[in-house]
């Protein structure tokens, strides 16, 4: 077992309560945390339940009557993720901000989450190996994104109307846009730095394509 999923597995242990099989959202919600950090390590594939149940002190047969199987479990990671990303999103107050203050607001918080949850950008990653096919199947992440756009069109929209915001672009273009810049520096961190010689890792390096980053974007979309 690797040492991320240890760590899951360390702190799930922490929080189980005696009375641990009489609450269901509890289990579940440890044995997500733990396959989160086992899919985001092996991808589908390579990611064993065996791994997940021994890790949560729960069985195969238990993951199998929540998630219905590997697969399943999977895919609810998946919608977790996405959840948790919207939901801090939504706790943003755009619309108590200025235009651009909202703007920059919005990039800086995408940089700092993909930073910090290397996890969701490996889920993302191995998703797109497996060409969307169960995000597809998941109702749940497609209504999860809809406010998230509603956000940026209502965002852009106002800057657009105050006369800083140039007309013609479109909400998701400018979502695209901020997760290409927020994404490559995670997800391409080791490449990236060996090939350029460069530290991704630093305090110095990340604060200063911080700014590049929330800069590039707020130009791209000013008047």
């Amino acid at each position: 077992m690797n040492e991320t999923v240890r760590a899951r597995a360390g702190r799930a242990r922490s929080r189980k309560p005696p009375t641990r099989t009489n609450d269901p959202e509890r289990t579940k919600a440890d044995i997500l945390e733990v396959a989160e950090a086992e899919f985001g390590e092996k991808g589908l594939a390579g990611a064993r339940i065996d791994a997940i149940a021994d890790a949560t002190k729960t069985s195969k047969r238990m993951i199998y009557y929540y998630f219905g199987g590997k697969e399943g479990l999977y895919l609810a990671v998946l919608e977790e993720a996405y959840r948790r990303v919207r939901d801090i999103e939504a706790e943003l107050h755009l619309d108590d901000l200025e235009p651009e203050a909202a703007l920059r607001r919005l990039v800086a918080f995408t940089f700092d989450h993909h930073l910090h949850h290397e996890n969701y950008i490996r889920l993302v990653m191995s998703e797109n190996i497996h060409r969307g096919q169960f995000i597809a199947r998941s109702r749940r992440i497609q209504e999860l994104n809809v406010p998230a756009i509603a956000a940026i069109r209502r965002l852009y929209g106002r800057g657009v109307k105050a006369g800083l915001f140039r007309k013609g672009l479109d909400a998701v273009d400018i979502h695209a846009s901020i997760s290409a810049l927020s994404f490559f520096n995670v997800s391409n961190r080791h490449t990236f730095g060996v090939i350029f010689k460069v530290d991704m890792a630093s305090r110095a390096y990340i604060g200063h394509r911080r700014d590049n980053v929330v800069e590039m974007i707020v130009r791209f979309v000013r008047k």
